[in-house]
This record gives C-alpha cells, structure tokens and sequence, in this order.
C-alpha cells in the first residue's frame, strides 16, 4: 500500500491537523460514556529512547478518558537510519513541525519537510530516518488509541513534570 503524503499551504496546516484530529476521533467511535477526561493538559509522559529519540505523549487514555486516539509530539534525533523498520497497530499520522524526514513506507521513500503528513497503515512497514542536520520534530497521531501504551515497552518513561496545571480541571 503507497504512502500518501501532503503539502499544505501555511494557512491551510493547522486547520488540516486539527481537521484530522476530529476526524480520527469522530471515525474510530464514540466517546466514553464517562465524563473524566482532561480538559487541558500537558500530556501524561515522556518516553525516551536512544540518542535523543523522545515521544512527549500528549493525549492517551488516561487523560483522554477513553481509546479514541493517541497524540504525541516525537523528536527523531538526526544521525544514522536505522537498519530495519516497524510496524504498528493503529493508523499512525505524522505532521512535521521541524527539520526533514525520510518517511519510508514498504520501500518506498518520501521526503517529509515542515508542513507536510506522512500517513503509516497497520501492517505497513516503516523506517523513519533524519535527513537534516537537525533533530526532526513532529506531531504524531495514532488512531485508534492503544499505541503509546504498546510502545512504553520499549523504552525508558518518566512523568512529564507538574506545573501546577497538569492534568487540567477535571
């Protein structure tokens, strides 16, 4: 299955992601039926992997109050590409907010610079690879909800700091 990527004029990009983002959650189902969720927030951890690599996971489960969808803002340090892919089991939506990725998807390279989506199937294979010489920063959704909590296996996790607002009024 081909990978889709897009480029957005400046003033269309965050109406798009925000588009997407009720679309992800309109699509994947209906809320749960409680009313204990995060109004605000400033995410719930931080997962951390080799060499700079870092999810921020900004909205899951226990502030979204149900499996709707994951948000993540990710940092993929700049350096080698991996030497294999991934998969996942949720659709998994990237919009790029710095630096340039190699989004490779079952073989095929596209060229992801700020402004533009990359988009990852279940069953998909895929090697995120850094071609700037900066870190590459990104806003990740993956729908249904599930991932980021599939994902803390695989790394080390710590509690995003309390500043005296986090988790919101509930």
């Amino acid at each position: 299955m081909e990978a889709m990527h897009l480029h957005l004029p400046v003033s269309l990009r965050v109406n798009a992601l925000t588009t997407g983002l009720i679309l992800c959650t309109l699509l994947t189902g209906p809320a749960s039926a409680q009313d204990d969720y995060a109004r605000s927030t400033q995410g719930t951890r931080i997962l951390e992997g080799q060499n700079g690599f870092q999810i921020k996971v900004l909205v899951e489960a226990a502030n979204l109050g149900g499996t709707e969808l994951d948000l993540g803002e990710i940092t993929f340090p700049a350096g080698p590409a991996p030497n294999r892919g991934h998969g996942h089991t949720s659709i998994e939506i990237f919009y790029i907010l710095s630096g340039q990725l190699n989004h490779v998807v079952n073989g095929e390279s596209h060229i992801l610079d700020p402004g533009m989506v990359g988009i990852v199937r279940p069953g998909d294979d895929v090697i995120h690879h850094v071609t700037s010489d900066e870190p590459v920063r990104a806003l990740v959704i993956w729908a249904p909800g599930g991932e980021a909590e599939r994902l803390a296996r695989f790394f080390q996790q710590r509690p995003i700091e309390d500043n005296g607002n986090e988790g919101g009024n509930r």
